[in-house]
């Protein structure tokens, strides 16, 4: 496996360093795609390697990510599946190993997906190259320059869920 150095030196070496024109609209479609392409080669891998299907590896990132425990239904909506495919799929996740349902006590019908901690911790060793690879590009750049990043990654998460929003 590549070191982050070697990563940056090959880059540098492609003329990656060099970037396209901020303008060309072109240029980031390419670039977006072939991130998203290496992210799905990683996750087709990961869901291989664990007996699931992508969309699980999906749902465990949404549990991951969510801002408050996540439940089935809100789980359902962030997929776009039906509940018979999400309780598929939570019961896939249960079964192997990476979630847990919890009822809250408050109200008995509640139910609360968890990540169990140590499948948790096998993602993340598994994903490491990933996280590894991102702390390269990052060095690459220094703070004003990521804050346009992010800005600009959290705009087109804003405007694709508006996209998907339409398409119900």
């Amino acid at each position: 496996m590549a070191t982050a150095n070697q990563r940056g030196q090959h880059a540098s070496e492609r003329g990656a360093g060099t970037g396209p024109e901020a303008g060309d609209l072109q240029a980031l479609a390419v670039q977006l795609r072939r991130i998203n392409g290496e992210i799905n080669r990683l996750v087709q891998s990961f869901a291989g390697t664990h007996g699931l299907h992508a969309t699980d590896v999906q749902a465990l990132a949404a549990i991951l990510d969510a801002p408050r425990p996540m439940t089935p239904g809100r789980l359902r909506e962030h997929l776009g599946l039906t509940s018979g495919a999400v309780t598929a799929c939570v019961d896939r996740l249960e079964r192997a190993g990476h979630v847990r349902r919890v009822r809250e006590s408050a109200d008995r019908r509640v139910v609360h997906l968890h990540y169990v901690p140590d499948a948790r911790a096998a993602a993340r060793t598994y994903f490491r190259p990933l996280a590894d690879a991102a702390a390269a590009a990052r060095a690459r750049f220094d703070d004003a320059e990521l804050a346009v990043v992010l800005r600009f990654l959290a705009a087109m998460n804003e405007e694709l869920g508006l996209v998907r929003s339409e398409d119900r």
